[in-house]
């Protein structure tokens, strides 16, 4: 065999091998609609969260006596977020 020959087979399994990786199971963004779609709902539940806690620490700092809607609306943007996380991990 020539130098060449081995050369050539030496590339076309490292191309096989290449391809192998890329097309095995990807675990991130695979640009498909569903997921796609996916993110955009958790976006939208990140930024509900993000203002219901800030709602709530303005809540607690500015009507110290309301203690019960303070807590409503801190638990509330806890339960988003534990919403947000289900759909990350499950889906």
């Amino acid at each position: 065999m020539k130098t060449e020959d081995i050369d050539k087979i030496i590339a076309e399994a490292l191309e096989e091998e290449k391809n192998k990786k890329r097309g095995g199971k990807r675990r991130w963004n695979n640009g498909s609609s569903k997921s796609n779609s996916l993110g955009k709902v958790r976006m939208v539940l990140n930024v509900l969260f993000m203002l219901g806690f800030l709602a709530a620490v303005i809540i607690y700092f500015a009507f110290p006596e309301q203690r019960t809607l303070f807590f409503v609306v801190g638990f509330g943007s806890m339960l988003l977020k534990i919403v947000e996380f289900a759909l990350r991990f499950l889906f």
